[in-house]
């Protein structure tokens, strides 16, 4: 490191290219689509040197006792999963920077709606992701309203996390 980047980082300042901020990484993993989603946007911000990664917020690394709803639907009837899971997640929505969603237009999740409402709640900065091939069509008009910028997948790697800003999204909504 050299001396001045120390300097920068002892009085909190920015430098190009620092891993400043935290996501809750907000996408769903139950259909094929769900799942080459998240794959690609998991790959993107780690290849994003504005993200930090290691310290962000992922629920799939997070499932109460390691175990996925996924990998053992029984869970979704044990209530001491159930609520863990739910409050850890709660916990991580809070402490993050902002919450990065992975919104498929088709295939809406009331679970990343209820994510979505406490990042609002808590004032983060909400950035929806929309697979390109998604891109333009209509979406919920509750996901379409609390977001407060979207981008598309390809954008993703490149996305300056520490400028965060407001945009709308170039679609309907239903």
């Amino acid at each position: 490191m050299l001396k001045y980047d120390l300097i920068v980082l002892i009085r909190g300042g920015n430098f190009v290219g620092q891993k400043t901020k935290t996501v809750y990484f907000c996408a769903g993993w139950f259909t094929d689509n769900q799942n080459k989603a998240y794959k690609d946007a998991m790959e993107a911000i780690k290849e994003n040197p504005t993200v930090d990664v290691e310290n962000s917020y992922v629920p799939l690394e997070h499932q109460y006792k390691g175990l996925r709803v996924d990998e053992h639907p029984e869970l979704l009837e044990d209530r001491e999963w159930a609520t863990a899971t739910y409050n850890g997640d709660r916990v991580g929505v809070s402490t993050i920077d902002l919450l990065l969603a992975v919104y498929i237009p088709k295939e809406e999740d009331v679970g990343m709606g209820v994510e979505l409402g406490m990042a609002s709640a808590l004032g983060k900065h909400i950035l929806v992701v929309i697979p390109d091939e998604d891109w333009g069509k209509p979406i919920n008009l509750m996901s379409w309203g609390i977001a407060d910028q979207f981008i598309k997948m390809s954008e993703l790697a490149s996305f300056d996390f520490n400028k965060p800003a407001f945009n709308f999204y170039d679609g309907a909504v239903y």
